[in-house]
């Protein structure tokens, strides 16, 4: 059985490897969907408690809100940005099977712990991000 935590947070970030509209600096509302999988628990019922996800989730969602992806991605594409939640979150949930990150209202990005190049979870540097121009 699967059990759905949803979370959501607003962020902006740009990609600076890639030469269309998203190589400006722009934002979104994101919403990730975090899944666990397991047999429910014969004496309480449940896969998971639903506080244990949003408790291991939550700091981190917290810590994005309005927030620069660029702070702590180098190219924080959807992909990498998915990867780098899970990440950060699957050492506190063993039942953890799946991730979905909506960077829009129709388009999202699944993850469920697959290998991926490193270089795709490179870290960012705070701070200033170059010209969002488009020209450097």
């Amino acid at each position: 059985m699967q059990l759905v935590v949803s979370f959501a947070w607003s962020a902006a970030h740009r990609l600076p490897r890639y030469m269309g509209r998203c190589y400006r600096m722009h934002g979104h509302d994101y919403r990730l969907e975090v899944v666990v999988q397991g047999v429910p628990d014969g004496r309480t019922g449940m896969v998971v408690d639903f506080h244990e996800v949003q408790d291991a989730v939550s700091p981190l969602v917290q810590r994005l809100d309005h927030s620069c992806f660029n702070d702590v991605l180098e190219n924080p594409t959807a992909e990498a940005i998915v990867v780098w939640i899970w990440r950060a979150v699957a050492p506190e949930l063993s039942s953890l099977v799946e991730l979905r990150l909506w960077e829009t209202a129709d388009c999202h990005v699944v993850y469920r712990g697959e290998d991926v190049p490193d270089a795709l979870v490179a870290p960012g540097a705070p701070g200033e991000h170059p010209d969002s121009s488009g020209e450097e």
